[in-house]
């Protein structure tokens, strides 16, 4: 989606992934299942959203989360801060990961130890089942072609499935994937379209340390914070998820 497009219907695009769960603090791989917010990921979109509703005062905004619970509870922090009916996509659903899913990566490894060698490779492992990379873009890009017109759209949805869309929507080929980091839990990307096609604007930007309520002070009304450190996706840990850790060439847990 470069040059020689047409303009979409929604021109500025928030990428927002959801809330952390305890799959994601223990690197295990989520997919299509879907674990619930932990309490640290209800208090992340607790301290996200404000801080969201703030930056989109006054616009037009669309809405609209994944199916899975944890980005519709994570959009729902939002949706009444905003005003707007809160909208379910299930294109925007997390990377299906067939058999891993469930798994920590050690147990992937001790039992798919063949699998496991091609993920680490960077080689595709069909056998597990699951979708193609290139199926999850597509199924993004679609979402995003069927909004309906508005200022912005915050996309609820998943590490694996928001870094297929942003490169899809960057023209990304093969050889450019994960050139930028992962989004960490509750961190959000900007997409604005322009004459030449989409930009990425600003990636995985969170909630600002030291501002109460995640809202800034009166007066401080800059389009989006500068990222900082705290915009660094977590740290890889013992099973973490292949965004967080692992090759480059796979889908995330979550």
């Amino acid at each position: 989606m470069t040059g020689g497009v047409d303009a979409p219907a929604v021109p500025r695009l928030l990428v927002w992934r959801h809330g952390r769960t305890e799959w994601n603090a223990a690197g295990r791989f989520q997919g299509q299942l879907d674990p619930p917010l932990d309490a640290e990921g209800r208090a992340q979109a607790a301290r996200t959203a404000p801080h969201l509703a703030a930056l989109l005062e006054g616009q037009e905004v669309l809405l609209v989360s994944s199916d899975l619970q944890r980005a519709v509870d994570t959009a729902g922090a939002l949706a009444p801060l905003l005003g707007v009916q809160l909208l379910v996509d299930e294109r925007l659903r997390e990377h299906g990961l067939g058999s891993w899913e469930g798994l920590t990566r050690h147990e992937v490894a001790d039992r798919h130890p063949g699998q496991y060698a091609d993920w680490m490779a960077g080689r595709p492992v069909p056998e597990r089942g699951g979708e193609a990379q290139a199926d999850v873009a597509a199924r993004a890009l679609a979402a995003v072609a069927d909004l309906p017109p508005a200022a912005t759209a915050v996309l609820v949805t998943h590490g694996g499935t928001a870094g297929r869309l942003i490169e899809a929507l960057l023209g990304l080929g093969a050889e450019h994937k994960r050139v930028f980091g992962p989004l960490g839990n509750c961190h959000w990307s900007e997409l604005s379209f322009q004459a030449s096609g989409w930009r990425l604007m600003r990636h995985n930007l969170s909630t600002p340390e030291g501002v109460e309520g995640g809202v800034r002070a009166t007066g401080d009304r800059g389009p989006f914070p500068e990222p900082s450190a705290t915009d660094a996706p977590d740290a890889p840990r013992a099973g973490a998820s292949p965004e967080e850790g692992a090759p480059a060439t796979d889908a995330d847990a979550g």
